[in-house]
């Protein structure tokens, strides 16, 4: 049966008992959660080392009321049943190694490669629970990173275009004036070009709408530094994308790293320095292409799968 609320209101109507009792008659009696061998530790920690296969990822998700989880997922379970390998609350580094330590070595030699972030506590519990295994950087992060630089050249654009009108409208009210923006070709006015350039700003050209097109065209015009930037992030992308040998991805990223010191973007040049310092692992990534997607798809499952349970006011820990 699923435990879901709805779907236990639901059938509980059709036999006219309450939703809420059909659940605690299908938690307390029907399931095996009162002999569940993890019960007694299940909100600290669970750990299930059957579900453990050649390849995993490392990822903390926040569950509920702030709290931070470390979870470790086999890939090959993509999100369904066999797919955790071990759950804990926090993400402290000392904690979560020994709790993974108890995974039995015989099936700890089983991993070849993990994948994680560039948390520095990710990186080593990795390194301390699987010291023999390849680990990959997730390249989605260091794309990330490179979005948000861009977006903080954007947004640094804004707030002057915000300052520059209210001094507008300050120097017009001196003169007993009514304030009138500009507005551009698209009918915009440079405050909303610069707000509403959020969006396209993180999409391919080819993904663009004509309107989308138009207004970045009037961006670029205006402030040629965001196109610049634009097209490193894009090239970032592209390198990933596109390359499948770990020596081209390495000489591509050095060329990259070229265009970002000759750009004098500060925020560039600090993720340049980041991919340097991981450079190892990041390059990891051309041998299979792994990523983290499978383990932040399934800890969207975890939230999804939870809500309504917060919506309900009641709460069943079982994974």
């Amino acid at each position: 049966m699923d435990s879901n609320p709805n779907n236990c209101n639901a059938i509980a109507s059709f036999y006219g008992v309450k939703g809420r009792n059909l659940q605690y008659q299908y938690k307390d009696f029907l399931s095996d959660f009162k002999i569940w061998d993890q019960k007694s530790h299940a909100k600290k920690w669970l750990i299930f080392p059957e579900n453990i296969g050649k390849r995993l990822s490392i990822d903390e998700t926040c569950l509920s009321n702030g709290e931070l989880y470390t979870v470790l997922t086999n890939k090959s379970g993509r999100g369904r049943k066999g797919t955790i390998v071990a759950m804990v609350l926090g993400n402290k580094a000392e904690s979560v190694i020994d709790l993974i330590e108890k995974i039995p070595l015989k099936q700890g030699n089983l991993v070849k490669e993990i994948t994680l972030d560039m948390a520095g506590n990710m990186n080593l519990i990795a390194k301390k629970c699987f010291s023999k295994v390849a680990r990959v950087i997730d390249r989605f992060h260091v794309q990330k990173l490179a979005s948000e630089a861009l977006q903080e050249i954007r947004i640094k654009y804004r707030w002057k275009a915000i300052d520059q009108e209210n001094q507008a409208i300050e120097e017009a009210k001196k003169f007993n004036k009514k304030h009138e923006s500009q507005t551009l070709a698209n009918g915009d006015t440079l405050k909303q070009l610069l707000a509403r350039g959020r969006h396209f700003l993180y999409k391919t050209k080819i993904k663009w709408s004509v309107n989308q097109t138009q207004r970045t065209n009037l961006l670029y015009e205006l402030y040629p530094d965001i196109l610049k930037a634009y097209n490193l992030t894009q090239e970032l992308r592209t390198i990933f994308e596109k390359t499948t040998n770990k020596v081209i991805g390495f000489a591509k990223l050095a060329k990259w790293h070229e265009k970002v010191s000759q750009s004098g973007f500060k925020s560039f040049n600090t993720i340049s320095r980041t991919i340097m310092n991981h450079y190892q692992t990041i390059l990891n990534y051309f041998d299979n292409r792994s990523t983290n997607a499978w383990a932040e798809s399934f800890n969207a499952k975890i939230k999804a799968f939870r809500s309504p349970f917060r919506r309900n006011k009641f709460r069943i820990f079982s994974f």
